[in-house]
């Protein structure tokens, strides 16, 4: 009678692992891993900075004059540091992959996989951690493109806004970074296929010129790109009117009008690519990463 008792006790400590028990477990593991690693908070930062400055300094006049045709009255740096912001989610997500393959690498990801934690609740709480530490860099950025000349039109709320704008764009980011990561299982393939994605993606977009100024096969891409919904969407926050170029909409009859579409379009992408990096973990097995 004792070896049911053992397994009913062994049944009901396994059971008392909840979702969000597991998912703060694994929160306080990758901010602690961050800290102990601040190299890559630094990289991911530093060049998103170097384009605000540069940028700003150097083609300031050439495109300011691009943006006033469009948007009488707005400063270039104005219109820059929401792209910027939006910079600085997607260099950040891309660590997200790298991280995992590190725990691939020394033999932690397997550990993890053995416990009886939800998988589920681990890719949640390495999320919740990158979404931190992404809205502490995002914030970063607004203060320095305040102290560079830029007008959050909307004040605090505003930069609230954009804010959440980026932390929802990188989500699907941070989900291909990890869902490249447990099909590579490789560090520098995991680095190589984020990195490719991110300046064609930044480049092909309404990020640095309003979408007329372009091209005419950029504006065709540039419709279909994931960066221009979060840029237009933070643009129409920082400067209170309505700039998204891809989707027409007259739902609210203001800023919101820019918002609304970009947020719809990048929920949509987050549940769909979330859904397959969950998917991915779930199926992986201790001996997929030995």
């Amino acid at each position: 009678m004792s070896a049911p008792a053992n397994d009913r006790s062994g049944s009901s400590a396994r059971s008392g692992n909840t979702f969000v028990g597991d998912a703060w477990v694994n929160f306080k593991r990758w901010n602690r891993k961050a800290v102990r690693n601040p190299f890559v908070l630094v990289v991911s930062l530093v060049q998103p900075i170097i384009f605000l400055v540069l940028f700003t300094e150097v083609f300031g006049n050439v495109a300011g004059g691009a943006v006033n045709r469009g948007l009488p009255g707005i400063s270039y740096e104005t219109y820059l540091v929401p792209a910027i912001t939006i910079q600085v989610a997607l260099a950040a997500a891309i660590t997200s992959g790298v991280g995992l393959v590190n725990d691939i690498e020394n033999g932690m990801f397997e550990k993890v996989l053995v416990t009886p934690m939800s998988r589920t609740a681990v890719f949640v709480g390495k999320t919740a951690a990158e979404v931190f530490r992404i809205a502490v860099q995002i914030a970063i950025i607004l203060g320095l493109g305040v102290l560079l000349g830029a007008d959050i039109v909307t004040g605090v709320a505003g930069a609230a806004g954009i804010v959440a704008v980026g932390i929802l764009f990188s989500l699907w980011f941070v989900a291909f970074s990890n869902a490249v990561a447990i099909l590579t299982r490789d560090q520098e393939s995991t680095i190589i296929s984020a990195n490719l994605l991110q300046f064609p993606l930044l480049f092909l977009s309404s990020a640095f010129l309003p979408l007329e100024a372009l091209p005419g096969w950029i504006q065709t891409f540039a419709r279909v790109n994931p960066v221009t919904y979060g840029v237009d969407a933070a643009r129409s926050l920082m400067i209170d009117q309505d700039v998204m170029t891809v989707i027409d909409v007259a739902w609210f009859g203001g800023t919101l009008d820019g918002v609304a579409p970009g947020v719809a379009v990048l929920v949509g992408l987050d549940l769909v690519l979330g859904a397959v990096a969950v998917v991915l973990l779930s199926r992986a097995s201790s001996s997929d990463v030995k």
